[in-house]
């Protein structure tokens, strides 16, 4: 559980480098559709800073609340447009009861179903996008990008945002100055196709970070009592990997480990998992860990099967 300002240091350092050299890149490129390669690149690195967000949050970095939150601001509203009050909030709710149905906001049907109860409730968009969901995921996370833009501006207009001015001031500086680069160093048609590339594939990384830990393991209703320990791990799913997996993934393949430990820097945890999994081997709790293509095509398995209701409902 201890810090390690060393480590943090480095990475902050890094991803700051990466994104302050893709930027310059940016410029440097100017106006040519070798930019499109310029926005691949891009993704990468704002997934990375949103992962600094989501440690942030967590104070792994910062011990205290107010300057974890201040930097987090920074990092996520002005660095990538991304709400940080609100997300921090929505990311709660998930820690206190991943999976659950009425509780977690990360399995709400409000575009995808993640049961077949759900899908037997639904009706317009998840009703229809739910029977194919598992084929529509990965071009649907296409849109995530955009749709956490839209989360949070859409959060500014809430009375329970903390912050609400600053979160809104430094989210519209973000939103100008990206245009604005944008629009200044393309033409019209390459910029569209700019965001679309930078937009698209930043939301498809974080899907891939953020869906193989949850998504394809049990879900809970109202009236269903775990205690901690098994509401943590056995709602969640560890990805195995090397030193790759973890920068990529941000230490969020042992996403046991963190769901049992929030706080806990990301570089611990590994170190963690074998104590984690031999207590619950001794104790008798399914603990659950595979590959990365593994977890996501358990995820996706799970996902054809919740929409079963939806194609039978269609066939009738």
């Amino acid at each position: 559980m201890d810090r390690t300002p060393v480590y943090f240091g480095v990475r902050l350092a890094l991803i700051g480098l990466a994104y302050a050299g893709a930027w310059a890149v940016f410029v440097l490129v100017g106006d040519s559709w070798w930019q499109l390669a310029t926005a691949v690149a891009m993704a990468a690195v704002f997934g990375q800073v949103g992962l600094v967000s989501h440690e942030l949050a967590h104070r792994q970095i910062l011990r205290r609340r107010g300057p974890s939150e201040f930097v987090g601001r920074i990092v996520g509203n002005l660095g990538i447009g991304l709400g940080y009050g609100w997300w921090q909030d929505k990311h709660t709710r998930h820690h206190a009861n991943p999976n659950h149905e009425e509780l977690d906001p990360d399995v709400q049907p409000e575009l995808l179903v993640w049961s077949q109860d759900q899908a037997r409730a639904a009706r317009g968009l998840p009703a229809f996008l739910g029977r194919w969901q598992a084929f529509l995921f990965y071009p649907l996370l296409t849109l995530e990008g955009i749709n956490l833009h839209v989360g949070s501006v859409r959060a500014l207009f809430r009375s329970s945002t903390r912050h609400r001015l600053l979160e809104g001031a430094l989210l519209g500086a973000h939103f100008v100055l990206y245009l604005a680069a944008v629009l200044t160093v393309l033409e019209p048609l390459q910029a569209l196709a700019f965001v679309a590339v930078h937009q698209g594939l930043f939301g498809v990384y974080l899907g891939c970070i953020f869906a193989p830990n949850h998504k394809g393991m049990p879900t809970l209703k109202r009236g269903e009592k775990l205690d901690f320990l098994r509401k943590q791990v056995l709602t969640s799913r560890n990805v195995r990997g090397g030193w790759f997996t973890d920068i990529a993934l941000g230490g969020l393949n042992y996403q046991i480990e963190h769901h049992l430990f929030p706080s806990m820097p990301g570089p611990h945890l590994r170190r963690a998992q074998p104590i984690v999994r031999g207590y619950c081997e001794r104790i008798g709790v399914p603990y659950h860990e595979t590959g990365f293509v593994r977890s996501h095509v358990e995820a996706l398995a799970h996902m054809h099967a919740a929409g079963a209701p939806l194609r039978e409902r269609r066939r009738r």
